[in-house]
């Protein structure tokens, strides 16, 4: 059952779920596996949420259901490097100066991949940008994925 896992990651582990057992039963809601994937430090998306919930054929899940879950995002590699993001948004770069316009940076982050919400841009974006509208992309990087 362990799923290669050590005793006390597997606590761990179980620790978390059972904090969102509302009913006691040794179940969570399929509802939940985001919560508990994301409390546990995964960050899985929305869609790989929904795509697991609806694999699982079940509205209700009980910890041995869960831990297979768990291990499969557990294994992913890293949604991507500090690097990876900074080529990214290079093609932004017009000038080659390291920077990108505000609203360049805004559109990218609410209309492609996992789209953020105005307000979730409007947070990330506090204290980035320069008087010109300008956003150092590789700083803005650092900032986010550093928490």
């Amino acid at each position: 059952m362990s799923q290669g896992l050590s005793d006390e990651k597997v606590s761990e582990i179980r620790d978390a779920f059972n904090l969102f057992d509302r009913k006691g039963d040794g179940k969570i809601d399929v509802a939940q596996i985001g919560d508990v994937l994301r409390a546990l430090g995964q960050n899985p998306t929305e869609a790989e949420v929904r795509k697991v919930a609806s694999d699982c054929g079940k509205q209700r899940l009980s910890f041995e259901d869960f831990l297979p879950i768990y291990t499969s995002f557990a294994q992913k590699k890293d949604a991507g490097s500090q690097e990876a993001f900074v080529e990214g948004l290079k093609v932004f770069d017009r000038d080659g100066n390291g920077t990108i316009t505000s609203v360049e940076l805004r559109h990218v982050l609410t209309s492609l991949g996992e789209k953020l919400t105005p307000d979730e841009v409007d947070q990330l974006l506090t204290g980035m940008e320069d008087s010109n509208g300008h956003v150092q992309y590789e700083e803005f990087i650092k900032t986010i994925m550093s928490g």
